[in-house]
């Protein structure tokens, strides 16, 4: 479109050149040919006559070329266009034609984006209304039957005192992960990158997920590795990362292992977390990091977690430079990785 209204401007300019340089060829030829007053005057209006009637002719020309545009434009604006090969201008306006094409794919485009982030944000603003709701109800479930006359009851009312706590902490749970992810994709949690030692960086986690994977029969195996492997990281976000893929590979395994594997690449240190638990369906690895995604929603919430852990996952190991990938098998167990920098 600019570069339209320069070739108007352009245009103009040239006509203007043209009525100068048409004055000194005239005034030229009067005195070379010696031409009478009359004679110098029939040139002139011969002259201007023919320039008139090529401006009236450029004029109208420009004029269509812009009523044309003008009708693309409006028929984009009222959605009677759905497709870029529907644009079409004459061979003069290619130029023109290309660059409201362009710009009718980037509307369309910011267009079902919007849309898609308004989907996306009522989805959420269902999954956590969802979420919220279902501690609370409970919670207010138990307290309402202590004050109904079971706080008096020894046999109960721990019972319900340890369950009404148990979602509270889930609720605690949630609200950290909402507050984190928030900031995450806000662009507001700080990031503090270092080099740091993977093996005092990994024992504290491993001690910290062991209790749980005892208490299920799971062996939780942390494969040998070089003791000065130095990994660049912020330790602290890591650490969320490393928790929430260990516990969730407890989660969900019933029986076998759950093995750690670091292994020293060139440039890098791939992270490998690898168990023999129900394993995910292809159709649902790809969705997997998303926001409130559960692959079972009875399992899941059997065996708790907000839906948020692995999006969370996702979102840090992208702001290290890197990517978490799944592969797994039904019934055979999960693999997540992901590299970070040496």
């Amino acid at each position: 479109m600019n570069r339209y209204i320069q070739n108007i401007k352009s245009g103009k300019n040239l006509l203007r050149d043209l009525f100068a340089l048409t004055a000194i060829l005239i005034f030229i030829l009067s005195i070379v040919l010696q031409l009478t007053k009359t004679q110098f005057l029939q040139l002139v209006l011969i002259v201007i006559c023919t320039i008139l009637v090529a401006l009236i002719i450029l004029r109208q020309r420009r004029n269509e070329e812009l009523e044309a545009i003008k009708n693309v434009i409006n028929a984009i604006r009222t959605n009677k266009i759905s497709s870029p090969d529907e644009i079409n201008l004459n061979k003069n306006l290619v130029g023109i034609q290309e660059e409201i094409k362009a710009m009718f794919l980037r509307t369309k485009s910011d267009i079902e984006n919007l849309k898609k982030l308004e989907r996306i944000r009522t989805e959420f603003l269902g999954n956590v209304s969802h979420e919220l709701r279902t501690p609370i109800f409970a919670i207010q479930g138990f307290i309402e039957t202590l004050l109904d006359g079971a706080l008096n009851d020894p046999k109960v009312n721990k019972t319900f005192l340890e369950k009404a706590n148990h979602h509270t902490q889930n609720l605690n749970h949630l609200l950290n992960d909402l507050i984190d992810i928030s900031m995450i994709e806000s662009g507001e949690m700080r990031m503090s990158f270092r080099y740091f030692n993977m093996k005092e960086f990994l024992d504290p986690i491993i001690n910290e997920c062991k209790h749980e994977a005892e208490h299920k029969g799971i062996e939780l195996i942390v494969n040998p590795f070089k003791d000065k492997l130095q990994l660049f990281g912020d330790r602290n976000k890591l650490k969320q990362v490393f928790i929430n893929l260990i516990q969730n590979a407890i989660k969900y395994t019933e029986r076998g292992k759950v093995e750690i594997i670091v292994e020293e690449e060139e440039k890098t240190g791939k992270i490998i977390i690898r168990d023999t638990g129900i394993g995910i369906a292809p159709e649902d690895q790809e969705r997997i990091f998303e926001r409130f995604y559960r692959v079972d929603k009875d399992r899941s919430r059997e065996v708790g977690g907000t839906g948020l852990g692995l999006a969370i996952v996702k979102h840090i190991v992208e702001a290290h430079g890197s990517k978490v990938e799944v592969n797994s098998e039904t019934g055979k167990g999960s693999e997540f990785w992901f590299r970070l920098k040496k």
